[in-house]
């Protein structure tokens, strides 16, 4: 069947890459962001009568409902949700604002945690569903370059992803996280200035950046009906910075 998926924070790098991937792999793709504007340009770029621009706010669970109607209206169902969006801050533990940690947790942990939440009650309604989420190496090993909040709330996400695999699985429905590890993306050359960047590759085991265009296949991977057996694990895509 075509499988409809719904990315978030897509109009701009890892979950832009993610929308076209998939969009080629013949999915139907719901490509939102926060800025409506923005996912309307993002998907002028794709031209493509399979994409529907969306502006949804993750944290807000009125704005997952009304983007799963709107989605329902113009393609019939939805069938994969890949939580993408995050806000990556890197402002030293000590320095953090309460306020600021409050926005970073409540936009990456709470806003995955209201997609899982929205689209798993649909898809366990339905008996078939994919969540993948975007996590992050900074999770599992506490960060380098990212801050504090970042790091903390994709752990959460890591907790999150097996939490709804439990209680989704007999539905149908698999949840799955990935964890990237530095990428060769815009977002981590502005955390990495230049003059450390070789720094960083040499603590890498593999000795170069990751690439989003490998994320994507993966979760293209995830997000495929034959991904039936694989549910609350963790992908790693690091270069051998985090081993177990």
């Amino acid at each position: 069947m075509t499988q409809t998926v719904l990315v978030t924070g897509a109009a701009a790098g890892l979950g832009n890459v993610i929308a076209a991937h998939l969009l080629a792999q013949g999915f139907q793709v719901v490509l939102t962001d926060v800025d409506a504007a923005r996912a309307q340009q993002a998907a002028k770029v794709l031209d493509s009568d399979k994409v529907l621009a969306l502006g949804l706010d993750i944290r807000q669970p009125d704005d997952f409902a009304r983007a799963l109607e709107l989605t329902v209206e113009r393609f019939g169902s939805l069938e994969v949700l890949v939580n993408n969006a995050a806000l990556t801050l890197a402002t030293p533990v000590m320095d953090i604002p309460v306020d600021e940690f409050d926005r970073v947790i409540s936009t990456n942990l709470r806003g995955t945690f209201v997609g899982c939440q929205t689209m798993g009650r649909y898809f366990a309604s339905r008996g078939y569903g994919r969540i993948i989420n975007l996590a992050s190496l900074a999770g599992q090993n506490g960060g380098t370059a990212s801050g504090a909040h970042y790091a903390a709330s994709k752990g959460g996400i890591l907790t999150l992803t097996k939490i709804f695999a439990r209680e989704l699985s007999k539905s149908g429905v698999t949840v799955n996280a990935i964890a990237p590890g530095p990428m060769d993306s815009p977002m981590v050359h502005a955390l990495v200035p230049e003059e450390k960047m070789a720094g960083l590759l040499q603590m890498i085991p593999v000795g170069k950046l990751g690439e989003a265009e490998f994320v994507a296949q993966t979760v293209a991977l995830l997000a495929s009906e034959q991904a039936s057996f694989v549910t609350g694990a963790t992908w790693d895509i690091n270069g051998g910075l985090f081993m177990r």
